[in-house]
């Protein structure tokens, strides 16, 4: 997974290069949590029993963890390995902020 960086408004963006396999898996991923998120905000506007939405809730952020998962294995065999390689050790930093937000869940 290469890394193109692209300037806007004076700062450094950096651009994934997800193969369109993997894209598709996420993209898949995403629609089906969309969905559930959609069916969670129908069983609360329909008052269905608080257990069974916390049950929805808990599916979502399970299928959403996946995603982030799935996200950060590319991210560091692709971006952070070609980052590294090109002598630019502040992509360490960058990681380290990363994990910890989402071992914040």
């Amino acid at each position: 997974m290469k890394t193109e960086q692209v300037v806007t408004n004076h700062t450094a963006c950096r651009k994934s290069h997800h193969p369109e396999k993997v894209k598709k898996d996420l993209t898949t991923r995403l629609n089906r949590i969309e969905g559930q998120i959609r069916g969670i905000k129908n069983m609360i506007e329909n008052d269905v029993y608080c257990d069974d939405v916390i049950t929805q809730l808990s599916a979502s952020q399970s299928a959403l963890n996946s995603v982030a998962k799935i996200l950060l294995e590319g991210h560091l065999k692709g971006c952070v390995v070609d980052r590294l390689s090109e002598g630019d050790d502040e992509v360490i930093d960058e990681l380290v902020v990363t994990i910890h937000k989402l071992m914040k869940k």
